[in-house]
Parts: structure tokens; sequence; C-alpha cells
């Protein structure tokens, strides 16, 4: 089932794990775009789990339409 949203869900180094300073742009893990937040949920999951003992690399979850037209709520 789809919410009508798209979402990136991506990761990497960061400088910081408290931010999403990432220290290498042009290697970021780009895990895949997903049409609902539970699908995105469960890969941003994955590929966090796939990492977990490396504090310095964070995966996070975008919602592309929050980006696409950043005027609507």
């Amino acid at each position: 089932m789809t919410d009508g949203q798209l979402y990136l869900v991506f990761g990497g180094k960061v400088s910081d794990p408290r931010t999403t300073d990432y220290v290498d742009t042009d290697a970021l893990d780009t895990v895949g775009i997903y049409s609902s937040y539970e699908e995105a949920k469960n890969a941003w999951r994955g590929a966090s789990q796939s990492k977990v003992d490396d504090a310095m690399t964070k995966y996070v979850v975008v919602c592309l339409d929050k980006l696409l037209d950043p005027e609507e709520d």
C-alpha cells in the first residue's frame, strides 16, 4: 500500500553521529526510493542494522515530496 508520497533512503559516514554532516557525499550509499513510509522504514532499518558496528555510519529517510514542493504541508 502506498501513501502517495515518495521516500529516499540513503546513508554514509558522518563526522559526528549526532548530526547528518556526511564526510564524503560522493560515497553515499543510496538504498532506494520507496512509495510508502513503511517500505522506506524497513529499508532504513535493514541498512542501519547492517552497519550497526560502525557508529560513524548513519542512514536516513527523506520525504522527497517535501523537497519537490517545500511550501506544501
